[in-house]
């Protein structure tokens, strides 16, 4: 039994998991349409490969960027591309962006690819460089590229990976039922991200209240028998499946304060994201698909679904039954950390793990917003051990260059301070906004910084030419100089 750790403040939540885990996980229908966003992360806007009329295959490449954080998007199944157009895009801003529009044509005919017979013949550049062209992002919800984790500044600091299926938030069960349905893929997967990262050592995470999965693992360790990985059914305590969190209960270890888990010598990965990267390097496949859950007592049938990247969201709430009639709300993600949706025709993307439809009685109370009582309740359940009071102060006032002094980025917006406030104040919203106009700020001052750099380089060139023309003035007058002074000799000997 390993020795385990407790982070400080969390909650113990209602799962509401049995709703979607009693019916076994199947394929969604490919829809008619499949949508693509363009952004692949805030600041970075991928580039069509393709262009409208093209005919298009399972896993050709349709959008790429240069950016060494972007991955390639794909497509989930053959098609011809209909438009490039705005379109609602999955984001808490509820606004439109760019996307790439793929009508389906049924056949579902895919690109030829090559296959892997041995992982391990493969250099740990050329895994990564696999990962990264098969569109890999991490499927926790957080889409950070796996292979940026897999090449860290300090490599030979790394000596554990550290394998996340510890599902803590409500609802969500689509880990739970990948590692029940493919718990070698996921162990080998872990092999491969080893074997990439150069490391010798792998933990795998599950929650206790996960026995099949916790199971299944165990069975497909022992047949596949590396004694490097060793499996740890965790507490059930939100958010255990934090980054900081996980690595603290297993490991005891604290990332410090703006820093990553390299740091500490450690590298995480999702459960989704082990058996994504065994179908790319094993299997030749690009990420186009992942399980998502579709969940709550607003869906008549909720389960989980093994779903083409780019589905909108209506036909994966047909397939599960349509909507009950409690339906209230719709939620892309969990109740703590997801963001609500006010359309069902947007597109679920790599990050989209849960699709939650809630009805009256699990929305939480939209009671008045009352004064701050400091009972410092926030504070006692924060994982990361802020001061959410005072970001909350600071954040409010529009002092949010005050919020830097106590650690505003270290928040994972989990939720947990908000649900406890006996003031109704959504904290987390403030924190959001904080740090939305602080980014904003450091853009700024990089744009201005670009346009001073530009100015003097246009200043420096002025100069430099204006001193070229002077000099070349100054030689064409002495040469001139030069020639009506031997002109004017000439002119005196005759």
């Amino acid at each position: 039994m390993a020795n385990l750790w407790r982070f400080n403040g969390g909650l113990h939540l209602n799962e509401h998991k049995e709703l979607s885990t009693h019916t076994p996980l199947r394929a969604a229908e490919i829809p008619a349409e499949l949508v693509y966003p363009l952004q692949l992360r805030p600041g970075i806007q991928a580039t069509p490969l393709v262009k409208v009329g093209e005919r298009v295959l399972r896993g050709q490449c349709l959008a790429d960027s240069g950016h060494g954080f972007a991955t390639p998007i794909h497509a989930s199944t053959s098609g011809i591309i209909k438009s490039i157009e705005n379109r609602l895009v999955p984001h808490p801003s509820g606004l439109a962006g760019e996307c790439l529009v793929l009508q389906s044509d049924g056949k579902d005919d895919a690109l030829a690819v090559e296959t892997c017979g041995d992982f391990r013949s493969l250099t740990p550049e050329s895994v990564r460089h696999l990962i990264r062209n098969a569109g890999i992002v991490g499927l926790g919800g957080a889409a950070f590229p796996t292979a940026v984790k897999l090449a860290p500044k300090m490599p030979q600091q790394i000596d554990t990976l550290i394998i996340n299926g510890a599902e803590c938030e409500p609802y969500i069960t689509c880990d739970d039922s990948l590692i029940r349905s493919t718990p070698a893929q996921i162990i080998v997967g872990a092999q491969i991200l080893m074997h990439a990262l150069g490391i010798w050592r792998c933990l795998i995470a599950v929650e206790d209240t996960m026995p099949q999965a916790l199971a299944a693992l165990q069975l497909a360790q022992t047949e596949i028998g590396d004694l490097r990985i060793e499996i740890i059914a965790v507490p059930t305590v939100y958010p255990t499946g934090g980054e900081r969190q996980l690595i603290k209960v297993l490991t005891g270890k604290e990332t410090p304060s703006g820093g990553i888990p390299a740091d500490v010598g450690i590298v995480c990965q999702n459960a989704g994201t082990a058996a994504a990267v065994f179908e790319a390097i094993v299997n030749g496949k690009a990420l186009t698909e992942r399980i998502i859950t579709v969940t709550g007592l607003g869906i008549k049938s909720p389960q989980n679904l093994r779903v083409r990247i780019g589905t909108p969201i209506k036909d994966l709430v047909q397939q599960c039954g349509g909507y009950s009639a409690q339906a209230q709300r719709l939620i892309m993600g969990g109740p703590m950390m997801g963001f609500a949706l006010a359309h069902d025709d947007i597109a679920v993307v790599k990050a989209s793990n849960c699709i939650l439809v809630t009805s009256a009685s699990e929305i939480q109370s939209d009671a008045p917003v009352l004064p701050c009582i400091r009972c410092g309740e926030c504070a006692n359940v924060c994982p990361v051990q802020l001061l959410p009071q005072q970001l909350y102060w600071h954040s409010r006032s529009d002092q949010v260059e005050n919020c830097k002094t106590f650690n505003l980025f270290d928040c994972i917006e989990c939720g947990c301070c908000n649900m406890v406030c006996p003031s109704h104040i959504p904290l987390v919203q403030y924190f959001r906004f904080a740090k939305g106009k602080l980014m904003a700020k450091v853009q700024d001052a990089t744009k201005t910084e670009k346009a001073k750099y530009r100015h003097d380089v246009r200043s420096l060139r002025k100069q430099k030419e204006d001193l070229e023309k002077a000099e070349r003035a100054k030689k064409k007058k002495a040469t001139l100089e030069k020639m009506q002074a031997k002109t004017s000799l000439k002119e005196g000997d005759i």
